[in-house]
């Protein structure tokens, strides 16, 4: 018959035809973690034998198990050294898996081992090296030679990979601690190292010598020369100074840019940040300045909030509670429906703010540049954002896209619903009782 499939119900399949079926699910192997000791055999010096320990093992599809060590003799020694190979046996027709021994020559290689496709079959556990006049076996001369199963990949070292493999058959080598694959003709690094010698089309030296390249093989050119304004990080600068800021210097007029038109530049104004040397604390320890304060700037505005609530007040004769807008500069909190539009009801859950904790707690200490600690104010009573954020997130401020502070002036919008929801049922409740006292009497 050309086809044969197996196996189907009411057919007869053979031993054979099992062991073709197995050993492509599993490849030969001992079934045990990569370094295990399933059949691993050894020498104790105790004669002329090894031991084989117990171990679970599939051979050319058949599986084998030892529950016990078992002893294996070896020939007593030879006049010139030889080596002998431990292995399992399958025997088709004595239905068997054993261990054996297969005796090398005197004064020779490594034996040959019998692995026939339907025959005898031997699986190799370890080779043994047996000197002249022996009359023990030592552990120091019995090297391991066991491949080992896996459940789609193999382990094995580079003596004991395995013979005839599939192509894209996958192990771990643990004498190079790599894994590699049979490509058809060799085994192969699936990760290999990558060495400078194995790189192509590198340069002959390194750093390669002085060389240059036509405009069409430069990557990351700019499209246009001179270039476009762009920027480059600090390490593409060449010729830069080898200090940041750089130890004094100084530069001509000319070769300063963005610098004003005239000079002493006409009237302007710069963002706090931008200003240098200005003082570490605000309001700066006591001093004074002359022709640099002028009438209705934020400082200016800004000397007059020690004063008490009863002093009396220039221009509008009116106090007015402040807002910091994110440039630094003040602004009046408004409420008066003609700088707003769209109004609308806003629901509140009196849950959300029944739920809020108010805490005491220190302010943490500031550390100056020059080393000096500013003690943070202590027993300060309030809120803390991130336990406000999941109930009441509209009164949340942030800075830079983290929670930072809380809209504290708010808080009295969101008590509003709480009052009028008790407020409803105090009226509810005194209606109730009024009723029940009307019944009674």
């Amino acid at each position: 018959m050309a086809i044969t499939s197996y196996p189907f119900d009411g057919q007869s399949v053979s031993e054979g035809q099992f062991s073709y079926l197995f050993r492509e699910l599993q490849s030969t192997g001992v079934a045990d973690s990569t370094g295990g000791v399933g059949f691993m055999v050894y020498g104790d010096s105790s004669g002329m034998q090894v031991k084989a320990n117990a171990g679970y093992a599939i051979v050319r599809g058949h599986a084998v198990q030892s529950t016990a060590t078992t002893i294996v003799p070896i020939a007593a020694a030879s006049t010139s050294a030889r080596t002998d190979r431990v292995v399992l046996r399958l025997d088709p027709a004595l239905n068997s898996i054993v261990p054996t021994v297969v005796q090398g020559t005197p004064g020779g290689g490594l034996p040959a081992l019998t692995q026939t496709d339907t025959g005898i079959y031997d699986f190799p556990l370890a080779r043994v090296a047996v000197a002249p006049g022996a009359a023990t076996i030592t552990a120091a001369v019995v090297t391991d030679e066991r491949q080992f199963t896996g459940n789609t990949v193999g382990g094995w070292t580079t003596a004991t990979r395995p013979a005839s493999p599939r192509i894209g058959r996958l192990g771990l080598n643990t004498s190079t601690n790599t894994w590699e694959y049979w490509t058809g003709t060799t085994w192969s690094a699936l990760a290999p190292t990558v060495t400078w010698s194995s790189i192509s089309g590198r340069p002959n030296e390194f750093s390669p010598g002085t060389h240059t390249h036509d405009w069409g093989e430069v990557t990351n050119k700019p499209t246009t020369f001179n270039p476009s304004a762009h920027t480059h990080d600090w390490a593409q600068v060449t010729g830069k100074p080898a200090t940041y800021a750089p130890t004094s210097h100084g530069h001509a007029w000319d070769e300063i840019s963005g610098k004003p038109g005239s000079f002493t530049p006409a009237s302007h104004s710069h963002t706090w940040a931008s200003i240098t040397s200005k003082p570490s604390t605000f309001a700066p320890s006591s001093h004074s300045h002359s022709g640099y304060l002028t009438s209705g700037s934020t400082i200016a505005w800004a000397n007059g909030t020690k004063r008490a609530h009863n002093d009396s007040v220039s221009g509008s004769g009116t106090y007015y509670a402040v807002w910091v807008q994110g440039d630094g500069t003040f602004a009046r909190n408004t409420s008066s429906i003609k700088f707003k539009e769209n109004v609308r009801d806003f629901e509140i859950s009196p849950e959300d703010l029944l739920a809020l904790r108010p805490v005491i707690y220190d302010r943490k200490d500031k550390v100056e540049s020059d080393g000096t600690v500013r003690p943070g104010r202590k027993d300060e009573v309030g809120l803390i954002a991130e336990e406000v954020e999941p109930h009441l997130p509209w009164l949340i401020n942030y800075l830079d896209g983290e929670v930072d502070g809380l809209r504290y002036d708010l808080l009295g919008v969101a008590l509003v619903p709480v009052v009028q929801r008790q407020e409803e049922a105090i009226r509810a409740l005194e209606g109730r009782l009024a009723a029940l006292e009307a019944k009674v009497s």
